[in-house]
């Protein structure tokens, strides 16, 4: 009996598998669905506009877990059937535009941020919903448009740029191709950018569990050329001609480098292998970004490129918080009573959500810092998330805190090894 009942579990396990593997070839041709939006407003307003459709060959995103979320983010995207009954495809992400939401800037005046969404081709019509939330988590925004695959104004992509791999660990279809984008690089330069491709994977497979689920990622490098050298840093009066009209002083940061221009971005990205940038600015000077489900920006050149570009993969792939701190300026980012999307930072709202499980028991909470190995002594110790009080942290020092660190703490590897588990699911 036992030996039938094993069969019988394993049958049932197994069609499971295939169940799944058939559902997206049922739902979904091989082809990707690229939807442009715009999204508006000031500090107390959102506003979400389609801009444009358009299609590619190729799917390069999951194709297991559709219907499911491993974090909520500051927004999802749903797709669903036109009864609104079933979930086919569902992704979070941050943005921009909510980020500068809490910015001085936005009590002032109202503004438009371009964003763009990667979706699995339907083979029949669908229903998509944009929803932004607050920092409570909370609906704040929400949209929904029908999108139809025989619609002839959805705009085929055309090839804008030749690509190659850097490293390949897989098929497309089982692993996650992490796409590297130059900036401010010349045609005379793409064989420095390609060093520094280079170097980067190096830094990110460095590090665990990058390292020992290598062969689960691909690195795809894009040969797309800048008319200057260089990056706009505005502070410095420095103004570049470049491919993707990036610069620093992002929300006047001096250090925050990021691009507004996303669809310019995928652009540039057309017929390219791609489920997550990496975008290298050509410049020694300090600074970078990563916006979750979005992208990831760093300087290539500064004596810090190769940590920042492991800190900034942190948050772009694994949505992973910044656990340093300052004067609470930026206090109302996570809120007493509501606990943060991020897995690795908490305000004890939940707590139970994170990695209490992974604590020894005599661990108090909060926790004293011992001074003692830093970088792996868990507990839950306050400052985190940009706020000294009421955020709590897993260790004391991680390369989400500090650049020194050597590597990630045990809950933000089992968060970005959870995130590469969830995106190459059979």
């Amino acid at each position: 009996m036992k030996y039938r009942a094993c069969c019988f579990a394993l049958m049932l396990l197994l069609g499971v598998v295939a169940v799944w593997a058939q559902r997206f070839d049922d739902l979904f041709s091989d082809r990707t669905l690229r939807v442009d939006y715009i999204f508006s407003g000031n500090a107390n307003t959102q506003q979400i506009s389609v801009d444009e459709l358009r299609c590619a060959e190729g799917w390069y995103g999951r194709r297991a877990n559709m219907d499911k979320l491993l974090l909520r983010g500051n927004g999802r995207i749903v797709m669903t059937d036109t009864t609104a009954c079933d979930t086919l495809y569902i992704t979070s992400f941050s943005t921009l535009f909510q980020e500068w939401q809490s910015t001085e800037e936005a009590a002032k005046v109202h503004k438009s941020f371009e964003n763009v969404f990667l979706l699995p081709m339907p083979r029949k019509p669908v229903d998509v919903t944009v929803m932004l939330t607050d920092t409570h988590g909370r609906s704040s925004a929400r949209f929904t448009h029908r999108v139809d695959p025989s619609d002839i104004l959805i705009r085929p992509a055309q090839k804008a740029y030749e690509w190659q791999y850097v490293r390949k660990g897989g098929d497309s279809r089982g692993c996650i191709d992490f796409t590297f984008v130059p900036e401010g690089y010349t045609q005379d330069e793409m064989s420095l950018f390609l060093r520094d491709c280079r170097e980067s994977v190096d830094a990110i497979l460095s590090h665990e569990p990058f390292k020992s689920m290598a062969d689960c990622l691909n690195f795809v490098a894009v040969l797309a050329p800048s008319a200057e050298s260089g990056v706009s840093i505005p502070h410095k009066s420095l103004w570049r001609n470049t491919v993707l009209n990036s610069n620093f002083d992002t929300f006047y940061s001096a250090r925050y480098l990021t691009t507004l221009h996303l669809k310019r971005l995928h652009d540039v990205l057309s017929g390219v292998p791609c489920e997550h940038i990496l975008i290298l600015a050509n410049t020694d000077n300090y600074g970078g970004g990563g916006i979750f489900n979005s992208y990831l920006m760093t300087a290539a050149h500064n004596a810090m490129a190769r940590p920042v570009i492991v800190h900034e993969l942190g948050h772009s792939f694994a949505g992973l918080g910044d656990e340093y701190y300052y004067d609470d300026q930026y206090e109302e980012m996570y809120p007493a009573g509501t606990e943060p999307w991020e897995p690795n930072i908490t305000t004890l709202a939940d707590f139970g959500s994170k990695w209490a499980d992974m604590l020894p028991r005599d661990v108090k909470i909060p926790t004293t810092p011992s001074g003692k190995n830093i970088y792996t002594e868990l507990g839950v110790y306050e400052g985190g998330g940009y706020q000294s009080k009421g955020v709590y942290r897993p260790v004391q020092e991680c390369r989400m805190k500090i650049n020194a660190a050597p590597g990630f703490c045990p809950v933000c590897e089992r968060a970005i090894k959870r995130m590469i588990e969830y995106h190459t699911a059979k």
